[in-house]
């Protein structure tokens, strides 16, 4: 192959210098405009509506590693779970690494909350930590709207196991 043919070879690959330029242009003013929302006190977050039932809960390791579940509110046991776990097990452990950062003690209550745009709540008011539980899918959001005040998922049409539609 010829040098020339070469040096045409080379060229026809390259990027174009404006195009280069254009998206690094586009690449600042996106920077600059989340920079600036963000520095305004814009927060992407969507707060929930009015909640329509809550239910105050208590989460306690037993002896043989177990989790039982409690109103803390009543005392009323709620349920004790063995074994794995996996999603309750692993939203607890969120919430108890967030009240260590926040060096907050671990005997007051999370609170559950069904709000009226079908949204699935824990909220640690502790530190102000909120899980949106319906983020995580059916069948995890089931693991804690069971524990619900009766009848509040009847308001939305819904039971534990149908939850979120």
């Amino acid at each position: 192959m010829s040098a020339h043919a070469s040096a045409v070879h080379a060229s026809a690959e390259r990027i174009p210098r404006w195009l280069v330029r254009s998206i690094a242009v586009l690449l600042v003013a996106v920077l600059a405009g989340v920079a600036t929302m963000r520095l305004a006190g814009y927060s992407p977050t969507v707060a929930p509506q009015a909640a329509l039932a809550e239910r105050k809960l208590a989460f306690a390791d037993t002896p043989d590693g177990a989790v039982r579940v409690s109103d803390a509110t009543t005392g009323e046991l709620l349920g004790e779970f063995r074994g794995e776990q996996g999603f309750l097990r692993g939203v607890l452990r969120g919430l108890a690494r967030d009240r260590r950062a926040h060096a907050v003690g671990t005997g007051a209550p999370y609170v559950l909350s069904l709000h009226a745009d079908g949204r699935l709540l824990i909220t640690d008011p502790e530190t102000g930590q909120r899980i949106d539980l319906a983020s995580f899918g059916r069948d995890n959001a089931a693991v804690f709207a069971r524990w619900l005040p009766a009848g509040a998922l009847q308001s939305l049409n819904r039971t534990p196991k149908e939850y979120p539609r």
